[in-house]
Formats: structure tokens, sequence, C-alpha cells
């Protein structure tokens, strides 16, 4: 789906459930990560993120819109427009648009390793995410020497 297509679906749902016509831009912006999409109060135009169609497909993106569009036409008529407006709500109940959007799979960062420290005198363990230089260093409890424990496997 392309900028044009997104355009043209937008604006059919806004006259199906709304039955008002849509007057401003929807677009997909790359930059949103975590959300399906937003109204921007200024430009009364609809940003919506792309990933959601790849992963959820297009019933979901409309979901989105719908929900994006909950926010607009109330804007424009003055009404309240915000999730915990009662409004809101219930335009969101009447055209059976989500309040919430399916969540995306999280890209999973790569996990980061744990050093382990061991005082040789009194046997304290430290974690560490960081390297340090045992020899400058002495345990906190003792004052003995300490050592980097290397896990095997």
């Amino acid at each position: 789906m392309d900028e044009q297509q997104l355009q043209q679906l937008t604006e059919q749902l806004s006259l199906t459930y709304f039955k008002k016509p849509f007057r401003h831009r929807a677009y997909f912006n790359s930059r949103l990560k975590t959300t399906g999409g937003r109204y921007l109060l200024n430009s009364h135009n609809i940003e919506l993120n792309k990933k959601y169609l790849t992963e959820h497909g297009q019933k979901e993106l409309e979901g989105i819109i719908k929900h994006e569009l909950c926010h607009y036409h109330l804007h424009l008529e003055g009404k309240g427009y915000k999730h915990r407006d009662k409004d809101f709500r219930t335009l969101l109940k009447e055209v059976g648009a989500p309040r919430f959007c399916t969540p995306l799979e999280k890209e999973k960062k790569p996990q980061r390793k744990v050093r382990t420290y061991k005082c040789e005198a009194c046997g304290q363990t430290f974690l560490r995410k960081r390297k340090m230089d045992t020899s400058r260093y002495v345990c906190g409890k003792c004052g003995g020497k300490i050592k980097e424990i290397i896990k095997k496997g």
C-alpha cells in the first residue's frame, strides 16, 4: 500500500463510518516505533506506522485509522478528543474502533554480558555490566583482592 492508497482508504473510512469527509493528509511515518498512529492537532494530518500493516494486516490498520479519525472529527467539532474524554470513548464504540492497537513484535536487543567478580579473601561476589580493572579496586567488605570469575559454556 502506498501513500495514495492510504489516503483513499482513510477518506473512504471517514465517509463510511463517520458520514463526514476527511479533508487532510494521511501518510506513513517510518519514525513511529511504538504507536500505531497519531493525529496531529496543528495540521490535522494523520500519521500511521507502516509496520502494523506489514505485521498485522489491513484490518488492524483500518482499526488504527478509525481510532485516529475519532480524534480528528471530535477535535474539529470542538468536542472531547482525548482518550479520557467521554465523547471519544462513545464514538470509538459507535464506529467499532479499537481503544488500543495490537502490540508489535519487539525487536530483541542482544543481551549484555554480565561479569562476575569475587573477593579472594571473604568470597563476596559482585555483578557488573562493565569490565573493571581489578588491580585498581579492592573488596568493599573486607579490603581483599578482587578476581573476575569467567564462566565456561
